[in-house]
């Protein structure tokens, strides 16, 4: 791996957070008054382009549109069907395929770029917008790879531009209220938080081997963007392909940077130092050989992280499930208190007390419930204006680079983003086969270890089959050159 794109990672998070952190400054919208009132003149619109326009990319679009100084100007999908929306609501935006050929022959028309495209392409679509100068928001997670996390964060800095990850939870008033009691002392250190969620919601290990016939309307191709080449199948799209490690992250990339925003944001973390997993569902030995399908994320899974503390008080152990199994229900909630929400939660476990809260770190408590009654801890953190994530990065890309503030810039998405995908790097290792002819669990479970991280070098230190997970070779025609 080239030392020289890799170095410099003591400017990322930890000097971002020290400068901006949740501090009031960290989330002033650009206000109305800025931006002139009255008529805002078409040439001073901000124009974005979609690439990846249906499904989430129709209501991104949808939600940058309501605002009265955005253009959506050009719209780029694969999937002529998925575009079918977006392509009705702007009429007017000029129609890609190729994000590639929309960005050479559309550069002069657009100030931003939307990206909302499979996690597999993320990094491509979302480097080559900021290479032109183009301000960016890129769906979570932020990239595929943990390689790709780290070029992106050194992208954010070489070029300029204003950018957003789009998990919304970051401009919610719950994380910054949650942030408000951490900082009271009510729950004193925190060395143990639980993460939780309902995904995978999707079909899990679809069988392939049915064939079928690319739909006209779809370029397979440009969908499998830098994944290898693979004949078409149903069972990856349009929305399964989270399921499937070439294209998606599984439950932990879908909702992660929903769930464990608070703990990223709120306390004096980094990288974790090390990593170990569980897996169940996709790897038994009884099943027909075609069940046993390396690129099939998990049905379940649990995942530990541990991260040394900024403040030199110890460790931090934050603990990851999905699939349906949950961690220990807190004593302090009675049994027909909700833990957390439909969508999972995340629960802080301090020294003098217990605070949890829902999905995206909405409607922070303290356990017991009681403990909430008469709570009189003031608002020190400014509120994004109706929490609207998507607004405030308008209004940062109209104010201009370095005069305007994001909630999710990528020198605090990407270090989060890498951190989140080393729990990925940990299943895929579970789920290594040395030997196929193998009779017996321990003959194949050859990752099921802990894997300590080394984070300058983005490398796994005692289990070398691992990092293939860091960064995964693109097929001839994509790149990743910062």
């Amino acid at each position: 791996m080239d030392k020289k794109t890799i170095t410099g990672i003591s400017t990322t998070r930890r000097d971002f957070m020290k400068s901006t952190s949740l501090a009031a400054t960290s989330f002033f919208i650009v206000p109305r008054h800025v931006l002139g009132k009255g008529y805002v003149a078409p040439s001073d619109k901000l124009n974005i382009a979609g690439i990846g326009v249906g499904g989430k990319g129709k209501s991104d679009l949808a939600s940058f549109a309501k605002s009265p100084n955005v253009n959506i100007v050009s719209l780029c999908d694969v999937d002529d069907r998925r575009a079918a929306d977006s392509r009705t609501a702007f009429p007017k935006a000029t129609y890609y395929r190729d994000f590639r050929e929309m960005l050479a022959k559309e550069k002069n028309n657009i100030d931003a770029c939307s990206i909302s495209t499979p996690d597999n392409t993320h990094a491509v679509a979302t480097l080559a917008a900021m290479q032109l100068g183009k301000h960016v928001y890129t769906q979570k997670p932020l990239t595929h790879d943990i390689y790709e996390a780290r070029m992106l964060g050194q992208a954010a800095k070489k070029y300029k531009v204003v950018t957003q990850m789009g998990n919304q939870g970051g401009s919610g008033n719950g994380v910054r209220r949650m942030k408000e009691i951490y900082d009271s002392g009510i729950i004193g250190d925190v060395n143990k938080v639980l993460c939780w969620t309902n995904r995978p919601v999707w079909p899990q290990a679809i069988p392939t081997d049915k064939v079928y016939e690319v739909p006209k309307e779809l370029d397979f191709d440009l969908w499998l963007g830098p994944a290898p080449k693979v004949p078409y199948n149903e069972a990856y799209l349009p929305w399964n392909w989270r399921g499937w490690w070439p294209y998606g992250t599984g439950a932990l990339g879908d909702m992660a940077c929903h769930i464990m925003d608070p703990v990223f944001r709120i306390l004096p973390i980094d990288y974790p130092k090390s990593v170990e997993c569980s897996v169940g569902g996709t790897w038994t030995f009884t099943l027909r050989e075609q069940d046993h399908n390396p690129d099939w994320t998990p049905f379940t899974t649990s995942i530990h992280l541990d991260y040394p503390r900024q403040d030199n008080k110890g460790n931090i152990k934050v603990s990851w499930y999905d699939g349906g199994i949950l961690p220990e229900r807190p004593e302090e909630l009675n049994p027909g208190e909700a833990f957390g929400n439909a969508d999972g939660g995340v629960l802080f476990i301090g020294s003098k007390g217990k605070l949890m809260a829902d999905c995206y770190g909405a409607n922070p408590r303290l356990l017991p419930l009681k403990n909430n009654e008469g709570l009189n801890i003031p608002e020190t953190i400014a509120r994004v204006p109706e929490e609207n994530h998507y607004l405030q990065w308008v209004n940062a890309c109209i104010a201009g680079h370095g005069k305007g503030v994001t909630s999710s810039p990528f020198e605090y998405a990407a270090p989060f983003t890498e951190s989140i995908l080393i729990g990925n790097l940990a299943l895929r290792s579970w789920m290594l086969r040395d030997n196929p002819t193998a009779k017996r669990p321990d003959d194949r479970y050859t990752g099921r270890k802990k894997l300590y991280y080394d984070a300058p070098n983005m490398k796994i230190t005692n289990f070398e089959p691992a990092n293939q997970y860091v960064k995964r070779e693109y097929r001839p025609g994509w790149s990743l050159v910062v």
